[in-house]
């Protein structure tokens, strides 16, 4: 496996990384746990060796699962990259959503990341991924009603201290990186990006490479409908918010369902499916140095490693893009 550096830091992640949001069950409908176990596992025994989690997902659970699958693995042979800023056990913060937990009470949750909840977060995540240290510690979100160097300043400490190696950010945009620039050394900024989500393009990418920041995408597969499983007639299991989301739209299913039979003819002629061809074009994005990938199951983390299996050529990059370019989803 090919490992890439996090921005300028000595901290080597894998191309891609098992994303473990929905392990733990939260907004995903549910997931089983000795198929989480066993997923985790499988990643890392395949090269995999980057975990991406946050507490939040499955309010704890996904990092408990991340501890005990890993027991017995030496702690340099895996990275763990973790994120705070979401409080759901208190009213302070800034008011983020509404949900339930995983015993279906309703919850709200707010974004929040003072100085001392950012410690206690990191010490509670510590705890639950039974380790000493965090490769990568990141805000979730941004939190107006912290001062940006006050939180950065805190994982500063904790870097000092030896229990986080290095800091990032998700979801910020430009000007947030730079206010967070001065108070602690970031390498990388965690975001959203797909071939029907390309936002980032115009001036969070420029700016990381600049900054000599990696860029972490997450939903590469703009949470499954760009695998082609998700069909006009595709039924959501209860608590899956995927339902409202733009991309699942019914005209929008059909448009990108268009393209995707586009996009298959490149895939057939790989013999990879649409995931693996979808995950391997993110890699090969400027700055995406680890794209985020979620698994369930054993199945789903071999059909997520087989997209490092191989290289698109530039004909094909040129091809895939032109697809993309000509694709137009409602609002």
């Amino acid at each position: 496996m090919q490992y890439k550096k996090l921005g300028t830091s000595e901290v080597k992640v894998t191309p891609i990384a098992f994303g473990a949001w929905a392990i733990g069950g939260w907004m995903w409908g549910g997931a089983e746990e000795k198929d989480a176990l066993r997923a985790l596992r499988v990643s890392y025994d395949h090269g995999v060796t980057s975990i991406d989690t946050a507490p939040v997902y499955g309010f704890g659970k996904s990092e408990e699962l991340i501890g005990k699958a890993m027991q017995g693995i030496s702690r340099d042979k895996y990275q763990v990259l973790t994120k705070y800023g979401m409080n759901w056990q208190t009213d302070e913060g800034e008011f983020s959503f509404d949900t339930k937990s995983n015993e279906g009470k309703p919850l709200k949750v707010y974004r929040f990341s003072s100085p001392e909840k950012v410690k206690k977060e990191c010490e509670d995540s510590l705890r639950r991924l039974k380790t000493d240290y965090i490769d990568l510690l990141q805000i979730h979100w941004p939190d107006n009603t912290t001062p940006i160097s006050k939180t950065m300043s805190a994982v500063a400490e904790l870097i000092k201290e030896g229990k986080v190696l290095t800091a990032g950010v998700c979801n910020y945009n430009v000007q947030q990186v730079d206010e967070a620039l001065k108070a602690v050394q970031l390498v990388s900024n965690q975001v959203p990006y797909s071939m029907v989500n390309r936002g980032i393009e115009k001036e969070v990418v420029p700016h990381a490479i600049q900054n000599k920041m990696s860029i972490l995408p997450y939903s590469p597969l703009q949470r499954g409908i760009l695998s082609g499983k998700v069909t006009s007639d595709y039924q959501f299991n209860p608590g899956d918010t995927r339902a409202d989301s733009r991309f699942y739209k019914p005209e929008n299913r059909q448009r990108i369902n268009d393209f995707l039979q586009k996009l298959k003819m490149i895939a057939d002629d790989r013999n990879v499916t649409l995931s693996q061809l979808v995950i391997n074009w993110t890699t090969r994005q400027p700055a995406m140095d680890c794209v985020l990938v979620g698994a369930r199951n054993e199945k789903q983390v071999l059909e997520n490693i087989k997209s490092l299996e191989f290289k698109l050529s530039g004909e094909e990059l040129k091809k895939i893009n032109v697809l993309i370019a000509g694709l137009r989803l409602a609002d």
